[in-house]
């Protein structure tokens, strides 16, 4: 009943819910299933609930929830769903492992039965340990698991140790993830308090927003949409910056996901884009050294009433934006539809883009099932994105014409894969080319390559140091010295580039101080200024598309 309530509204449906809960305070749970249900309607609630009354009962079931008698007997059951009283598995990348390992690193272990890469562990134990170990290590044969726990300390656990230690591999951060992940190591987060967990994940608010209508489920008019940018747009301080990824964070733990732009978020570069009824976007965007060469990337977590119950990827230039949107499953089904306008808004008022692109995983293709079963595709046509691949625009318009001539018809899911194999766009204005999912931004790194093998074949750190000088003798910049570490290292990754842009010789010394502006951007504060430079650089925007067009030798 519970269940059926959760998305109905007023007086009646309020007090229903308020006595559904005040039973299921009480009773006992017979299955693991159960307890999952009854814990994803509490979260649906608390990101839409009816009144203050029915807030603060759903808020004090959750508050006690690891607590439940139901939840202990079916803990091992469920494992692995994000409740808090519940273990995680998952082999996580570098930054995350090492974020946990601080955070808990004596509730943090290794999955020995799942682990698969033993000797390859083994083989990296002289690396990490000292010279006068190696007698022990080069003849004794402990086993991988044995070894660990002798090297280990007394008061550390296994993947506390490993964690630890494997960050020391490698010349920088790049390679000791490579070193990391490589392993595949398959770790365990124990439940204890303060831990990830979905019961508990919720931010801070000033004033809640109440549910007292049904839910929005219709579809947008992107047009008018994207038009209404967000209420207001408030910078995080970086103490609230920090707290905001660990809750990015901690949202793709506790459900077995990884997102690189969580994983390296920069404190410094959070906003907040707020929205009525409570739809927060928590705008988080990646230190320095973590950004792409060309395009910007942000991570949108989506809050409602301080929730999360979703996220976004936004991938930004050439005036156009890739989106990537997810929903939590708990509250898919809901107001999906009016949310995504919101994330087009929010784009188009951080970056000034008027075109859109959906790739093709989002839709259903490259081995996305889920996408596929949830008829993504068709959801985004309905708002107005079209392929430009000839051979699926055809394919969409019979399937358009079987639908007309047979009410009820459904694609069949060889159909969804076929369309889902290419691109779909969104243009607030003129159609055109130079947009991405449309311009082949590999070409550029491949006219790149080609340049510098040519010059000096395997030396590629004498190509560093000389391009940067050929670079800055272009550009007219005699000194970086004002430029702050995160704009020296963007120039360094651009400089190669900036010696091959077509036409650079014949640019006025406006232009080339403009370009330099850009590549600044590109490692400043905010990633998103670098966009908004390199959109306004007409010249720069010509040479890098002519790049991308040309057809790599």
């Amino acid at each position: 009943m519970l269940e059926r309530l959760r998305s109905t509204h007023g007086d009646e449906a309020a007090a229903a819910k308020k006595a559904c809960l005040t039973a299921l305070v009480r009773r006992s749970l017979r299955g693991a299933r159960a307890v999952e249900r009854l814990h994803e309607a509490l979260c649906f609630l608390r990101a839409y609930p009816d009144d203050p009354e029915l807030l603060a009962l759903v808020t004090a079931m959750l508050a006690r929830f690891e607590r439940r008698p139901d939840l202990r007997r079916h803990r091992r059951a469920l494992a692995d769903t994000g409740i808090a009283g519940t273990a995680i598995r998952f082999p996580f990348f570098a930054g995350t492992a090492r974020w946990l390992a601080a955070r808990w690193g004596d509730r943090l272990t290794v999955d020995w039965k799942a682990f698969a890469n033993r000797e390859a562990l083994e083989r990296v134990f002289p690396l990490v340990s000292l010279w006068a170990e190696t007698p022990g290590l080069d003849e004794l044969d402990l086993g991988t698991r044995g070894w660990v726990k002798r090297l280990k300390g007394a008061n550390e656990t296994d993947a506390a140790f490993l964690v630890r230690r494997l960050a020391t591999l490698g010349r920088g951060a790049f390679e000791n993830e490579w070193a990391y992940e490589g392993l595949e190591l398959p770790l365990v987060l124990a439940p204890g308090s303060g831990g990830p967990s979905r019961t508990h994940a919720a931010a801070e608010i000033s004033a809640v927003s109440f549910q007292t209508v049904p839910l929005d489920a219709s579809r947008p008019d992107v047009r008018r949409t994207v038009a209404r940018p967000p209420l207001r747009v408030v910078t995080a301080p970086p103490a609230e910056g920090r707290r905001l990824l660990d809750l990015a964070r901690e949202a793709m733990v506790m459900r077995q996901r990884d997102l690189d732009v969580f994983q390296w978020g920069d404190p410094h570069d959070v906003r907040l884009a707020h929205f009525p009824d409570g739809l927060t976007f928590v705008v988080i965007g990646a230190v320095p050294e973590r950004r792409l060469l060309l395009e910007s990337v942000y991570g949108f977590l989506t809050l409602k009433n301080g929730v999360p119950i979703g996220y976004v990827l936004v991938s930004a230039l050439f005036g156009s934006s890739e989106i990537a949107y997810n929903v939590f499953e708990t509250f898919r089904g809901g107001e999906s539809g009016r949310i995504y306008g919101k994330v087009l808004a929010t784009t188009r008022h951080l970056f000034g883009s008027d075109t859109f692109t959906i790739f093709p995983y989002q839709l259903g293709g490259y081995g996305n099932p889920e996408a596929l079963a949830s008829g993504a595709w068709w959801f985004y046509q309905k708002l107005g994105f079209v392929p430009r691949a000839p051979r699926v625009v055809a394919l969409m318009n019979e399937e358009l014409s079987r639908m007309k001539a047979r009410p009820g018809y459904r694609s069949s899911v060889a159909t969804l894969k076929a369309l889902a194999s290419e691109n779909l766009y969104f243009h607030l204005g003129k159609e055109r080319d130079d947009a991405l999912g449309l311009l082949e931004l590999p070409n550029v790194g491949l006219a790149v390559t080609d340049a510098v093998a040519k010059r000096f074949g395997s030396d590629r750190e004498r190509a560093e140091a000389i391009l940067i000088v050929e670079a800055r003798g272009l550009l007219g910049r005699g000194s970086l010295s004002s430029w702050s570490s995160g704009e020296r290292l963007a120039f360094r990754r651009w400089a190669p580039l900036v010696t091959i842009l077509p036409g650079l010789e014949r640019w006025t010394a406006a232009e080339k101080r403009r370009l330099a502006a850009v590549i600044r951007a590109k490692g400043g504060r905010r990633e998103s200024d670098f966009v908004r430079l390199f959109d306004a650089h007409r010249k720069l925007r010509q040479a890098l598309a002519s790049l991308a067009k040309s057809a790599p030798a």
